[in-house]
């Protein structure tokens, strides 16, 4: 690859930018949602010390590997397995195939996460406007909201169908298919600034809010009645639950959502 095409790539100007980007990518709903479950389920200290354990592991070998890779090709990962098999083997074919695997992954879990997306400016919108306040603690309202914002569907074709009845109204008007489409058109004006332009100026902004509402309610969890029972649990270990099986295989893929290896490990 010549000097003038690397000089051209976009890049991130800082590295505080890029370690934000990082932590952007890795805390998602695995993390935010998943990990208190984990914790949960398995029993506190049994959970996180297997957790911690691949997390060491991992990061001293699988997230190393894959920087060391992109700095080596220069490249995303169709040409970078590719340049690996073409070393190896003469022939890049076998190796773009495999790099095409996380491409596909990604456009998997993107689709996903435009549905989520469009959750969170639909219920940003209603804490501004005071929507969330006024459902108190009513379970059945507040059920209910989630359950229009989400309707449940027994089948493809019936999804389907429950958007297109009532033509382009109707793809907008349920669920949050409005929504959905803002955070798609903002998600693009993002990725069409450029990776310093967009996302590194974006996540500047973003993940230190983010950090700021966490410590906010670690605050406002901390001042619950029965908080100290929650946090007594999460340092209580049972030698008798590291035994179990399930807790490395859960803490193993748990690992891989906080590293966020190869995107979607």
């Amino acid at each position: 690859m010549s000097d003038n095409t690397l000089q051209a790539r976009d890049g991130f100007k800082s590295r505080w930018g890029f370690i934000l980007a990082c932590i952007g990518s890795a805390v998602g709903m695995g993390n935010i949602w998943r990990f208190p479950i984990m914790v949960s389920r398995y029993g506190g200290l049994t959970f996180l010390i297997p957790y911690f354990i691949f997390v060491v592991l991992i990061g001293s070998s699988g997230v190393i590997e894959e920087f060391a890779l992109g700095r080596r090709a220069q490249a995303g990962p169709v040409d970078a397995f590719g340049m690996c098999t073409k070393e190896r083997t003469g022939k890049k074919g076998t190796g773009e195939a495999i790099g095409a695997i996380p491409i596909v992954g990604s456009l998997m879990l993107a689709i996903g996460y435009t549905v989520v997306l469009g959750w969170i400016f639909k219920y940003t919108f209603m804490a501004i406007s005071g929507g969330l306040f006024a459902m108190g603690q009513d379970m059945g309202v507040i059920g209910g909201t989630f359950g229009a914002t989400a309707p449940e569907a027994g089948s493809l074709g019936e999804a389907l169908r429950m958007m297109f009845s009532n033509g382009i109204s109707g793809i907008f008007g349920i669920g949050n298919g409005l929504w959905q489409l803002i955070g798609l058109i903002i998600s693009l004006v993002i990725m069409a600034m450029g990776v310093a332009g967009g996302i590194e100026k974006a996540n500047k902004v973003m993940m230190p809010v983010l950090f700021g509402l966490f410590v906010i309610l670690a605050i406002y969890i901390f001042t619950l009645p029965g908080s100290h029972d929650g946090y007594r649990y999460i340092f209580t270990l049972d030698p008798a639950g590291l035994l179990n099986w399930e807790v490395w295989l859960f803490a193993f893929g748990q690992a891989f959502f906080s590293l966020s290896v190869a995107g979607n490990g």
